[in-house]
């Protein structure tokens, strides 16, 4: 039977919509009840589709032909434009909050745009979880179906195998096998074996985990220490274990036990009630790379070889991890982690080397590595913070830690990580320094702000203490947060040099391009994010030195909306994952070209997300500048 045409224009519609997310991923019904009531308006070039003056709007917008410019109220001609275009939607925070629109959207030449009565919209929000989800968390949705087409991708690998984005709950393989901690120790060791598991739990009366024994714990404290056997298991099991929640991602276990050095985590529920354990076996067993591997080659390592091999397989499980979708947050606090590990045993083996072994001392951490943020391609930023101890002259010292500097330095630079081409590094006699001379270093870029003091700042005031007293950091960062909050002048010129970065969007295409048709990633768009969240941090006091804490907290403070956080990060944290997915193995740190994408080899949705993605950094630039009238 032949379709009417009412049915052929339905069946039209559902052809278009379902190029698209969210309407791709949306359940039948849902998206009929949208192609059914959609109706298709014709705007010619330079017509006004909605504006602010208009009141609530009346219709939810999908364009379907064309381009459409979006300009926010309040702002000048080309200062906070972008172009949408096919598949886009508008205005979507306006008419699910009955506001408004804060845009006004503009055809920028002859389009065709579908409109969904106000009332229909928010029919479809209620019958569809994907729809809501989609004008609720709007790049969140959008993520979501960016890392399931790249888990799509990853082929067949990834069917066989769980990711790493499995909850703990789903990688208990057996129930918890749990004593008292009055057992005898004899009976927990007999209990492993007729178990034939690899570590016993130590729980109090509500299952609480108290403790924990491990095969690797038997030689050294039972058998070489000659422990008393009929002794309660509690005087040789390691107290108070790392524990991880059942709805904890594989990743955040792999993250716990990166950073702790541990190779089993006791899993619990809700109530803190022993579930569990997860081994670092059950989280790599399908990787070809080991996170034990990894870990042992470098706690145990003597030789610079052995550590070189360690940074190459810690960016091979990085890129695994890639590969299978997990956030980017995880990814560079992963790396992070790992990269620490590998630093800390390069400065205990040049402190052995060095005689300083007695030596107080704290290594410190700058740019991106202090900020827990390292992607695959990253060079050094270090410094070193040191006491005199009273026999000895500052200048003697002084000496002999450069020289131990310069040797760490060069060990970091043969595992990967270039020597810093502006002599960011603790070898650098300008960077080694007392803690009294680091509050002075930065006391004069805050009272003096010239522009080599703001660069100064925006690179130095991401630090952490990655080796050695941690209290000397705690204090410089308890020292520069007060001091920094009473000068608003530093924060307002701080702001304004923020504002020389702006995000590559088009008034009349998608992006502004550099004349080799890249954007670059990290000048033009994680830089943004992590400019004002460091501005955000100063003034506000937060003590985190991670971007998305720092707009988490910050934000929290200065009454940004969760939602509007939320969208923020997803922003940041997209750029950050199409920065890591153009690294590759063999790519040299600090390449040219690493942080670099074309925007046309990527496939549709991620160029949307990633033109979402510098809306967000652009509304983070507008509050900045309404913030310090700028």
């Amino acid at each position: 039977m032949e379709e009417t045409a009412p049915q052929l224009l339905v069946s039209a519609n559902l052809d278009f919509l379902r190029r698209f997310a969210p309407f791709d991923a949306m359940q039948a019904d849902a998206l009929t009840f949208l192609s059914e009531r959609i109706e298709l308006a014709h705007y010619p070039a330079g017509a006004e589709i909605l504006t602010p003056g208009m009141g609530v709007p009346r219709f939810f917008h999908i364009i379907e032909r064309g381009s459409v410019q979006a300009r926010q109220e309040g702002t000048a001609p080309g200062e906070a434009e972008i172009a949408l275009g096919p598949g886009e939607c508008f205005p979507i925070g306006a008419i699910a909050a009955d506001r408004a629109s804060t845009n006004t959207y503009t055809a920028i030449e002859d389009s065709y745009v579908y409109a969904l009565p106000a009332r229909d919209f928010l029919a479809l929000m209620r019958m569809s979880p994907e729809f809501h989800l989609f004008c609720t968390r709007h790049i969140a949705s959008l993520l979501g179906q960016s890392r399931a087409q790249l888990q799509a991708s990853f082929g067949q690998r990834a069917s066989e195998q769980r990711t790493m984005t499995t909850p703990l709950a789903q990688l208990l393989a057996h129930e918890l096998v749990s004593v008292a901690p009055d057992t005898p120790t004899r009976d927990v060791l007999q209990r492993m074996n007729d178990e034939r598991v690899g570590c016993m739990v130590v729980v109090g009366p509500q299952r609480e985990p108290l403790g924990i024994l491990t095969q690797s714990d038997v030689i050294p404290r039972i058998v070489l220490a000659g422990a008393d056997l009929a002794a309660p298991v509690d005087t040789v099991m390691t107290p108070d274990p790392k524990t991880a929640s059942s709805s904890a991602s594989a990743y955040d276990a792999a993250l716990t036990m990166a950073t702790h050095g541990i190779q089993h985590l006791v899993v619990t529920d809700s109530r803190g009630h022993a579930q569990g354990v997860v081994s670092e076996r059950d989280l790599f067993s399908l990787q070809r790379t080991s996170l034990r591997q990894i870990r042992a080659s470098i706690d145990g390592a003597r030789e610079i070889d052995t550590l070189e091999r360690a940074a190459r397989d810690i960016r091979q499980l990085a890129l695994n991890l890639v590969a299978q979708g997990v956030a980017a947050e995880q990814l560079t606090q992963f790396i992070s982690a790992l990269n620490d590990a590998l630093t800390r045993r390069i400065i205990e083996l040049g402190l052995e080397r060095h005689g300083l072994e007695d030596l107080d001392y704290a290594w410190l951490a700058f740019g991106s590595e202090g900020r827990h943020e390292q992607t695959l391609s990253t060079d050094q930023d270090n410094g070193l913070i040191f006491a005199t101890p009273q026999r000895e002259a500052p200048d003697a010292l002084r000496k002999r830690l450069l020289a131990f500097a310069r040797d760490v330095n060069e060990q970091l630079a043969r595992c990967g990580f270039p020597l810093c081409t502006g002599n960011i590094m603790a070898s650098n006699p300008e960077l080694c320094l007392t803690l009294d001379e680091w509050k002075q270093r930065f006391a004069k870029w805050i009272r003096e702000p010239q522009p080599q003091a703001l660069l100064n700042a925006s690179i130095f005031f991401d630090f952490r203490v990655l080796a050695g007293q941690a209290a000397w950091g705690e204090e410089l960062r308890d020292w520069l947060d007060a001091t920094a909050r009473k000068n608003l002048t530093f924060l307002r010129l701080m702001a304004e040099n923020a504002l020389k970065a702006t995000p590559p969007l088009g008034r009349f295409r998608d992006f502004t391009l550099a004349s080799d048709g890249t954007i670059d990633l990290k000048k033009s768009g994680a830089r943004i994010f992590v400019d004002a969240a460091r501005i955000l941090a100063l003034r506000c006091g937060v003590r985190a030195s991670s971007t998305a804490e720092r707009l988490r907290q910050a934000g929290a403070q200065i009454g940004m909306r969760a939602e509007e956080i939320a969208a923020m990060l997803d922003g940041f944290h997209f750029i950050q994952l199409l920065r890591l997915r153009s690294q590759h193995l063999e790519t040299e740190h600090d390449a040219p070209g690493d942080n670099c994408v074309r925007p046309d080899q990527l496939n549709e949705l991620d160029r949307r997300i990633l033109k979402e993605a510098f809306r967000q950094a652009r509304k983070l630039q507008l509050r900045l500048k309404l913030d310090y009238q700028l």
